[in-house]
């Protein structure tokens, strides 16, 4: 084979060779490297020796260190920001429906077996799922749920609508025993879900979650039909695409949430599926109609508020049929009942405690956002330590100092954030503690005014409600 390629080199044209040897002549030229078009090019560089098109990126994205060498101020502003990042949302006070009746709806076919999103996607559904139901009951105590599934084509019960989230958690725990397979159906989930909040009340939402990992829906029947149905039925479907977006999932968002087409995403990665995913454990907006205006008026709901008890001896319970040594007797009926909420087997009485309205009640009055402060507004508050957690926070700078110093978009430039009623200053934590935790304002609980002015008049109470008497911290007046 050597032989032939010499023979070959040997053979080669006069053209050839003289091309050859011109080609490199000017690979010795250093003069003679560049074209007058790359030589333009690299003259409107600013006199530089290469193109515009072979110089290195520009990294915008690289942290800028500060005169000292030190990076934490940009590093602090880049964390900041992340967390105040979740609570960029709507404070507007508008009616919602608290009272929730939701069915979940998980994909088990053999696209969850994909490694997109890892481990599996059914295995981190399985987890997120989890997580949900536990911050689902955190912030809807009053509410109902119940988890289906999609395998083999058809649709399977997981878990019963209930209030009880150990019921949820211990069903989902069980599928990961489980192998994901065959094809899903929206039309048999659909159908299924339709049935079983059927006989749900009118005062609660009937909502269906569905987290959907395939691209294609095997359903014995058209499914447009079923849709018709559930406008009909006013179910409200939320959908989780894992892939790619469908034309008959958007359609179905969007026709039974009248037209609005945000209850249909697709998770980009892990981070983006949990946000969406927690997102719904905020109550949706009411919506009212034409058709719903009679519907949707407001009336008194007749609940039950029973106090716990104890037992010498162990008696069963009407919910379960277990026996347990206490438990809650029906205001209505006297039956006996283990856990809260719950309602009545025997009369069909909603029986919860006065904590659950109370952990339901900031969706309707949310608190305000707190605003960010620069370095004139701490000058003139001059606050050193967080009222909050008491965290001391950086003094304040010269002007100089802080047009250097530069922090991310969305975190404070003095690490300070003021609450628009009170006006008491925080620390970023105590801003996301607060805002998702608590739902208060510790420094208009406490009932002082940071301008030292007058008690009455003009107090919020908890950041969203002006009140005319003394402030005590739950959005209600007491007059004195």
């Amino acid at each position: 084979m050597a032989h032939h390629d010499i023979d070959y080199d040997m053979d080669m044209s006069d053209d050839a060779n003289e091309d050859l040897n011109n080609r490199n002549a000017r690979s010795k030229d250093p003069s003679r490297t560049q074209d007058p078009g790359k030589s333009k090019a690299a003259s409107r560089e600013g006199g530089s020796s290469r193109a515009r098109w072979e110089a290195g990126a520009q990294k915008n994205w690289d942290l800028h260190e500060g005169d000292d060498g030190d990076l934490s101020g940009v590093l602090g502003g880049m964390e900041e920001a992340t967390k105040r990042l979740r609570l960029q949302k709507d404070t507007t006070p508008l009616q919602r429906g608290i009272i929730r009746h939701c069915l979940l709806v998980l994909d088990l076919s053999l696209a969850m077996l994909e490694k997109d999103l890892r481990p599996t996607r059914h295995l981190l559904t399985l987890t997120y799922t989890i997580a949900f139901v536990r911050e689902f009951f955190e912030q809807n105590p009053i509410s109902q749920l119940g988890i289906l599934g999609m395998r083999d084509g058809l649709a399977i019960r997981i878990s019963e609508l209930s209030g009880n989230p150990n019921d949820h958690i211990t069903a989902l725990k069980e599928l990961r025993n489980t192998e994901p397979k065959g094809a899903a159906s929206l039309q048999n989930a659909l159908d299924m879900a339709r049935a079983a909040l059927y006989h749900t009340p009118s005062h609660g939402t009937r909502e269906v979650v569905i987290i959907l990992g395939a691209l294609s829906s095997s359903d014995p029947g058209d499914i447009h039909s079923t849709i018709n149905a559930c406008v009909r039925d006013k179910l409200r479907v939320t959908v989780i695409g894992l892939a790619a977006q469908m034309h008959i999932c958007a359609d179905l968002c969007a026709r039974t949430n009248a037209g609005d087409t945000s209850s249909y995403n697709v998770a980009l990665d892990e981070p983006h599926y949990r946000e969406l995913l927690m997102q719904i454990t905020t109550p949706p907006v009411m919506r009212t109609t034409s058709s719903t205006t009679e519907a949707s008026k407001s009336a008194l709901l007749q609940m039950g508020f029973p106090s716990r008890y104890t037992e010498a001896k162990a008696t069963l319970c009407a919910c379960h049929g277990v026996l347990t040594q206490g438990g809650y007797n029906c205001s209505r009926c006297n039956a006996k009942v283990c856990s809260l909420p719950q309602t009545c087997p025997a009369c069909d009485l909603t029986l919860i405690l006065s904590t659950h309205l109370a952990r339901s009640y900031h969706h309707l009055f949310p608190l305000l956002l707190w605003n960010e402060v620069s370095w004139s507004r701490a000058a003139v508050k001059n606050t050193s330590r967080c009222f909050g957690c008491l965290t001391a926070f950086p003094v304040v700078v010269g002007k100089e100092q802080q047009q250097q110093q530069k922090r991310a978009e969305g975190a404070s430039e003095s690490s300070r954030y003021e609450c628009p009623s009170c006006e008491r200053h925080f620390c970023v934590d105590c801003d996301v503690f607060c805002h998702e935790v608590v739902h208060n304002c510790p420094g208009c609980t406490s009932g002082r005014l940071a301008g030292g002015g007058e008690e009455n008049g003009g107090v919020e109470g908890n950041g969203d409600v002006i009140m005319n008497g003394h402030g005590n911290g739950n959005g209600v007046a007491v007059t004195a």
